[in-house]
């Protein structure tokens, strides 16, 4: 009996060695075989090459390489990195509450945080940080990502800055204590008339839903009975907060998205019908660079023809990633899953693996195409889907608008890409600010200070100064991009001494995508229409011989 039982342990065992070399084993004896190969690899390198070598290094760039052969989203994310790129998303970090711009190699304050470390300290827009815990921080080394670096930090830790106030030479020395500093995603929210609201959102984040919410119901007090959601510009962020955006405006039992991936089974996301906005009419607005859950949110939306979508056609990323953490607290997203609208379509634009190069230049290829000027130039490379109601939809490439605006580039000239370009007019638009800053905090809205602006004749004021700095005066093409110079330099101010939100509802006054949206709520066409039925293409002979005869 013991040596039968034995007999029949060893034959199990040999089954079960056999069906995982042929269903499973192999597949991860092939992952384990390259990984041995890496280590190898490494460890040969580090061992008996003609030079020392950082091994951590050369790992910190083979891991961008190898996934660079996947999907254009699947990225590594260095543990430098990681804070700073979750920051926008988590709707908060800690720092000393400044945003700044770099000019001439030197941070300059362009806006203090209420409340933050510091605007308490005395620190004003318009400073100059020079120093930075005792060291010189001026000249090349001042860049973007080593300021977040340098002035970021955890609560409570301390940094002293050498700050420099305009149009003096003395460094005042003041220590700070980092703080937490609120950062918002929803960055406009008013009224375009008497009764159609306007909400900007940014980016979607930890904090968007909640902050959408105060927007609604601050507008909700002026009689709110259309809404215009922004999109443009929005890359996304977190899935999640694109459902719970949509599922305020549907009815319950509506799919708002659902997701699939080879090794993540259908996920079906459905509103619970507990929205407290399911009737009003509703616009959203998207572009070329609204991507992600931009594009989750404005599909559920155009999908169950619960709004009208007007703008360009969006981005087209249909992907959905997982963040994976490691030991060293670096990261990578990897693309597990790809998402779908409602009517079945995925969004994502096509790609070839390991051609991000192809990739990047879909936008500009678009642009070359004509696209962002013509609705008939947008390719439908994907299959036709049908929303609710009947219409049709296509995917393979981004949100196509039920209502297509033009990119007006008809006051475009040289002179003004050149001034845009070479970021003369940010640098004049700055230095202007600087220059009259206690008369301009007088105006503390948008029109007023508008108004004042108009009166300076800046267009005039920039044209000498670009011809100072390098860009020929073109008094002709000058005089055709007016407009455009002005509301450029007008809009920089403008955000320079009020706020985000000011900056966005000057520039909405010129918009005509605005324009078109008031237009869709003025005749009540918020609502898509069922599209009438096509006519019946096959006649008959008597019918044909008949239309023959009345030619």
């Amino acid at each position: 009996m013991p040596l039968l039982m034995a007999l029949c342990t060893v034959i199990g065992i040999l089954i079960g060695i056999f069906y995982t070399n042929h269903f499973s084993g192999n597949r991860l004896n092939i992952i384990n075989t390259e990984s041995n190969r890496l280590n190898n690899l490494l460890r040969i390198i580090d061992d008996q090459y003609v030079d020392s070598v950082n091994v951590n290094e050369l790992v910190e760039n083979a891991i961008p390489m190898i996934l660079s052969e996947l999907d254009p989203h699947s990225v590594y994310i260095s543990a430098k990195e990681v804070a700073t790129t979750n920051d926008d998303l988590k709707g908060s970090f800690f720092g000393i509450g400044i945003q700044f711009t770099i000019r001439e190699d030197t941070i300059h304050v362009e806006d203090v945080i209420a409340d933050g470390p510091a605007e308490r300290s005395g620190i004003v827009a318009g400073d100059k940080i020079v120093e930075v815990d005792g060291k010189k921080f001026v000249g090349k080394e001042v860049t973007n990502s080593e300021a977040m670096l340098r002035l970021k930090g955890e609560k409570g830790t301390k940094v002293t800055v050498g700050v420099m106030s305009y149009g003096s030479k003395k460094v005042k020395r003041i220590t700070l204590i980092r703080d937490e500093i609120r950062t918002q995603s929803v960055t406009a929210a008013y009224m375009l008339n008497e009764t159609t609201g306007y909400i900007k959102v940014k980016s979607f984040g930890e904090n968007t839903y909640a902050e959408l919410l105060v927007a609604l119901a601050t507008l909700s007090q002026e009689d709110l009975q259309n809404l215009v959601i922004d999109l443009r510009d929005n890359v996304g962020g977190y899935m999640q907060t694109a459902i719970q955006m949509a599922n305020e405006f549907l009815p319950a039992k509506r799919l708002i998205t659902y997701m699939e991936g080879r090794r993540s089974p259908r996920k079906n996301f459905l509103s619970d019908g507990r929205g407290a906005y399911q009737t009003i009419p509703l616009v959203v607005l998207i572009n070329e660079v609204s991507a992600s859950s931009s594009e989750i949110f404005a599909g559920a939306m155009q999908d169950n023809d619960r709004a009208t979508i007007i703008g360009r056609r969006s981005f087209g990323k249909g992907l959905v990633q997982q963040q994976i953490s490691f030991p060293d607290a670096s990261m990578i997203r990897l693309t597990i899953a790809r998402y779908y609208s409602p009517s079945g379509r995925c969004i994502q634009k096509p790609y070839t693996l390991g051609d991000g190069q192809k990739y990047e230049q879909d936008l500009i290829d678009r642009f070359k195409n004509g696209e962002y000027f013509s609705q008939d130039s947008i390719k439908h490379e994907g299959p036709e889907y049908h929303t609710t109601i009947g219409r049709k939809v296509y995917g393979g490439g981004g949100i196509t608008p039920d209502i297509f605006v033009a990119e007006d580039t008809s006051s475009m000239t040289s002179y003004y890409k050149k001034a845009v370009m070479t970021g003369l007019m940010l640098k004049f638009a700055y230095q202007y600010t600087d220059e009259n800053r206690k008369k301009l905090k007088e105006f503390t809205d948008m029109q007023s200070l508008s108004q004042y602006l108009v009166r300076q004749n800046l267009v005039e004021r920039f044209a000498t100064f670009g011809d100072k700095n390098g860009l020929k005066r073109r008094n002709l093409m000058i005089n055709r991009s007016r407009a455009l110079l002005e509301r450029f330099i007008n809009a920089r101010i403008i955000y320079n001494i009020l706020d985000e939100s000011a900056l966005t509802e000057y520039l909405n006054q010129f918009d005509p995508v605005i324009d078109k949206t008031i237009g869709v709520f003025e005749r009540g066409e918020a609502f898509p229409k069922k599209p009438e039925p096509e006519a019946n293409a096959s006649v008959s002979s008597k019918q044909k011989k008949s239309s023959s005869q009345r030619k």
